[in-house]
């Protein structure tokens, strides 16, 4: 579990939150005090997943910078201005044992294209995969003994948000059909919260139009190597300003159902 890379696809426009990502990447769009992608983070770490790789792209100076400072960030320190590397930080926080890396997948990737970059990361049989601006109450042990019981490719997390967005049709617990489209439904749709083999790789490209929600899940589907694990509790995206004022409003009551984890 500990060498279990986490990674979290960051490197997208946000064009449908403008008023916040004209600044910032969306991953680092705020709920409370902290980014999204930290709150996604600590869901994972909650389970013992603390090996992370972001997918940067666009603004991901301003993720690099975030994480290169934060200790300071969220620490009391003491510095002595004659000699800057003299910083002295009085107060540990609990991500002191997380290990991160941050790599350029380029400005314009798609997002299959996004991890077969970071291919050469990557070292063990199975790795988790999720995108930068959703959080769930997802048991991610559960998902890791449910990939594990059926030997397929891939498992993608089916949820069941308003039908704005593609449905995922499945048979029992395998996916028989993937549509991303906008679409008029009740089944489930693609929630992120992957687990992928590494014979995922063999389906993606670098081409920078190489999508994973499209070819490549369709090709997993074909081949039938695509599970889905159906999770039927709390799971909300941060697509628009209306979900991020909800997000911060469910933070705000002190009811987050995401937040999994124990306060320092």
């Amino acid at each position: 579990m500990k060498n279990i890379p986490v990674i979290i696809l960051a490197g997208g426009f946000g064009t449908r939150l403008r008023e916040q990502t004209e600044f910032i990447p969306k991953p680092m769009v705020s709920i409370g005090t902290r980014p999204i992608l930290w709150h996604i983070m600590k869901i994972y770490s909650h389970y013992g997943y603390k090996r992370f790789i972001i997918c940067l792209g666009y603004k991901g100076e301003i993720i690099k910078e975030y994480f290169l400072h934060y200790s300071i960030r969220n620490s009391d320190f003491t510095i002595n201005l004659g000699n800057r590397e003299d910083i002295r930080i009085h107060n540990l926080h609990s991500e002191d044992d997380w290990e991160i890396t941050l790599a350029d997948t380029g400005l314009k990737a798609m997002t299959g294209a996004r991890i077969k970059r970071i291919e050469k990361y990557i070292e063990t049989n199975y790795f988790l995969l999720t995108y930068g601006d959703g959080v769930a109450n997802i048991d991610i042990k559960k998902l890791v003994e449910f990939h594990a019981s059926h030997g397929r490719v891939a498992t993608v997390t089916g949820v069941k948000p308003p039908s704005r967005f593609g449905e995922l049709v499945t048979e029992g617990n395998r996916v028989i059909e993937f549509g991303e489209k906008p679409q008029v439904g009740s089944g489930l749709i693609n929630g992120g919260f992957f687990i992928f083999n590494r014979g995922v790789f063999s389906y993606l490209s670098e081409d920078d139009q190489c999508m994973l929600e499209r070819e490549p899940l369709e090709r997993l589907t074909k081949d039938e190597q695509l599970m889905v694990y159906q999770h039927t509790d709390f799971w909300q995206c941060m697509d628009t300003l209306r979900d991020m004022n909800l997000l911060n409003e469910y933070w705000e009551s002190g009811k987050a159902p995401w937040k999994v984890w124990e306060e320092n």
